[in-house]
């Protein structure tokens, strides 16, 4: 069973807990019509794993740092340009 199936089964379980016991038929009738709706919208979102969120936020980090670090050499440069750039203007 996937996670999409175990989370429909859940929210299911936790919406017949809260439905009177007696509905018998009907009961049936209206948890099968919820799987299926729940089971459309799930579908129909752009969800992604929990493993594949914690690994594009580490990309994210090391993408984060690369720009920041290469900001920093431009930044460098230029002051190393800045004293050139006087000089000729002089």
């Amino acid at each position: 069973m996937n996670r999409q199936e175990n989370l429909v089964n859940r929210i299911l379980e936790l919406v017949q807990e809260r439905l009177p016991q007696d509905l018998g038929e009907l009961g049936q009738d209206l948890r099968q019509n919820l799987s299926s709706v729940i089971k459309e919208s799930l579908a129909r979102m752009d969800l992604v794993t929990q493993e594949e969120f914690e690994v594009q936020t580490k990309v994210l980090a090391r993408t984060r740092q690369r720009l920041e670090d290469l900001e920093k050499q431009v930044a460098a440069l230029e002051q190393q340009l800045a004293p050139s750039q006087e000089n000729a203007e002089q």
